[in-house]
């Protein structure tokens, strides 16, 4: 149970939010949207960044949805892990993958099923995750990979993903 009530399914204003935030979902509202429209500017803010960085940048699908299911795991947001493994698959990602996300570790080291990119991009994710920092050897790797631009994507994506788990954690969000 969430620690205070969802704004209801049903919320019509303000409007323009309301029927943005519906529109970016597919005409309905996540918990987390009932959750942030509590602050109707903050659910609008949200919507747009969030709506960019699932949709508008370079960064393949595969490695962005990666990065979200790894964060969920480490963080302990199991909303996010189940609003992004099936995303994860659609985008190119195998069950034997989703599975061994479960554990970031063990997952950094499966060359069976993880490629030197996903892997250059678990360690990463990882380490921004747990500590901030990012070791030289691993950020350089992934850098080689993935150049410039889809690196500071990734690793945004990684700081963005962070910031919406805080937020299902702390609300104790359940999942649908």
């Amino acid at each position: 149970m969430a620690r205070i009530p969802y704004v209801p399914a049903d919320i019509e204003e303000p409007r323009a939010i309301v029927d943005a935030v519906r529109a970016r979902r597919g005409g309905t509202l996540l918990h987390l949207d009932r959750m942030l429209l509590h602050s109707p500017e903050l659910a609008a803010g949200w919507n747009t960044y969030l709506g960019a960085v699932r949709t508008r940048l370079a960064l393949s699908p595969k490695l962005r949805e990666l990065a979200m299911c790894v964060v969920a795991v480490l963080n302990g947001a199991e909303y996010e892990f189940i609003q992004h493994a099936p995303e994860f698959r659609k985008a190119g990602g195998t069950q034997a993958q989703v599975d061994a996300l479960r554990d970031p570790d063990r997952a950094l080291r499966d060359e069976a099923n993880f490629d030197a990119t996903e892997r250059a991009a678990l360690a990463v994710a990882i380490a921004s995750t747990r500590s901030v920092r990012v070791p030289d050897a691993d950020f350089e790797a992934l850098l080689d990979r993935l150049g410039e631009r889809e690196t500071v994507e990734f690793v945004a994506t990684v700081a963005t993903y962070n910031m919406v788990s805080r937020f299902l954690v702390a609300f104790e969000i359940e999942p649908e």
